[in-house]
């Protein structure tokens, strides 16, 4: 076993790219809160630093009263809740019967999925316009909640196909034996291993929905339903110069929703263990 074991030297290494790897996805962040923190003198300085010296709120200040941040969050928090929801509940059963399932059924429905994902927005955003027109759903929000639950769900489908074939069929085998009916056996012993994939799905869903521009730039046109992305552009002028310090502020705001959501459900992520489920 010891042979198996690497040496302290590549344990090392390893720790230390790891600490490398961890502060390249760290930076964008921290560089984001000092942002926001400085004051316009400190934000114009040829000589950039970390912490900001005269750290201020005025920036937070400012972003709220040039635009209307809580609306567009609102709007954006609502699309992405009922685009991770509507994903889910379609995605999983169309999950397991296409794990289940065997032949070319099966074939050809992941190889939908790996060929939707390969179209551009810019390829599908016409035919959905035009889709979206006739059902009279432009500058709606169930309208891009349709676009965004139709742009995750193949993806949203494929990671839950994988987690459904990580569940062994003999369990369900054996609940049949033991004289489970097959909607007890969904509920009671595929549903509760099924969870953590559920939720990872959910959350890829949700913060798809939540920093998704493009769909919302092109089919809201009314202020008050715009959503976060789309009303941060507006800190931007006419000639493309951006108003730094609310702008990240902004920015910065817009991040937390994604990073609460999942710090609370990492552990439905993780806790995904099959201990307890073959009957003793």
């Amino acid at each position: 076993m010891s042979a198996l074991r690497p040496s302290r030297p590549a344990r090392f290494g390893q720790y230390l790219a790891l600490l490398a790897y961890l502060a390249f996805l760290a930076f964008p962040l921290l560089w984001l809160i000092s942002t926001a923190f400085k004051p316009a003198p400190e934000l114009g300085s040829l000589h950039p630093t970390w912490i900001p010296r005269d750290p201020t709120w005025a920036n937070f200040r400012q972003a709220f009263d040039e635009q209307p941040l809580l609306r567009a969050a609102a709007n954006s928090l609502l699309a992405a809740l009922a685009a991770a929801l509507v994903s889910v509940a379609v995605a999983t059963p169309l999950a397991y019967v296409t794990a289940r399932a065997r032949g070319k059924a099966a074939s050809a429905v992941t190889g939908w999925v790996v060929v939707s994902q390969a179209f551009p927005f810019v390829l599908v955003i016409i035919p959905l316009f035009l889709v979206l027109k006739n059902l009279r759903l432009i500058d709606s929000l169930p309208g891009l909640v349709m676009v965004y639950v139709v742009w995750s769900l193949p993806f949203a489908l494929w990671m839950l196909v994988g987690y459904v074939r990580a569940v062994p069929a003999e369990l369900e085998e054996a609940a049949a034996v033991d004289g489970a009916g097959r909607v007890r056996t969904l509920v009671s012993v595929t549903a509760p291993l099924l969870a953590p994939g559920i939720v990872a799905t959910a959350l890829f869903a949700f913060v798809t929905s939540w920093n998704e521009f493009f769909f919302a730039l092109v089919l809201l046109k009314s202020p008050e339903k715009q959503t976060l992305p789309v009303v941060l552009t507006h800190f931007l002028g006419a000639e493309g110069v951006a108003d730094l310090g609310p702008l990240a502020a902004a920015a910065f705001l817009a991040t937390i929703p994604s990073l609460v959501v999942f710090a609370v459900i990492q552990r439905r992520i993780t806790g995904g263990k099959l201990a307890g489920a073959v009957k003793s």
